[in-house]
């Protein structure tokens, strides 16, 4: 197993601490605000919107991860398991809605959107990567 002192992986660790810090900043200070003002028109969309910045900040990470890793290896590892969380999140999404689509669930997903599914299927997409190749790759 690789350990965690590649210049990319450290810029992505430092990336990532910053940008979960900011999402809880700003969740914190839309929920706070929609909770005290209750606010309308276009201000409810922006705070509404906004902690899911943050989020696609950690997407852009991961991919900044992807280009500026030297390692060939270790690289395509985390292709395998980007690929792998991917896969999953589309197929979990795809059922929901087919089921919500019959009426079998009811409408919504309790919070738990795409980007949930996506982060759930990178954890296991390095789970995969152990059992299939017998690495974790330099994150682990």
């Amino acid at each position: 197993m690789a350990d965690c002192s590649s210049p990319a992986t450290k810029r992505y660790v430092r990336r990532l601490a910053v940008l979960m810090t900011l999402y809880l900043a700003v969740l914190f200070g839309a929920k706070t605000t929609f909770n005290a003002v209750q606010p309308e028109g276009l201000l409810a969309f922006a705070l509404a919107i906004a902690p899911a910045l943050p989020i696609i900040g950690v997407f852009w990470a991961v991919m900044r991860l992807l280009v500026e890793e030297t390692d060939e290896y270790i690289r395509v590892l985390f292709v395998r398991q980007c690929l792998f969380a991917t896969g999953f999140c589309l197929t979990i999404v795809t059922i929901w809605q087919w089921l919500q689509n019959f009426d079998l669930v009811p409408a919504g997903n309790g919070g738990f959107g795409a980007a949930f599914f996506w982060f759930a299927g990178l954890g296991l997409g390095a789970v995969f990567n152990r059992v299939t190749v017998g690495d974790w790759g330099n994150l682990w």
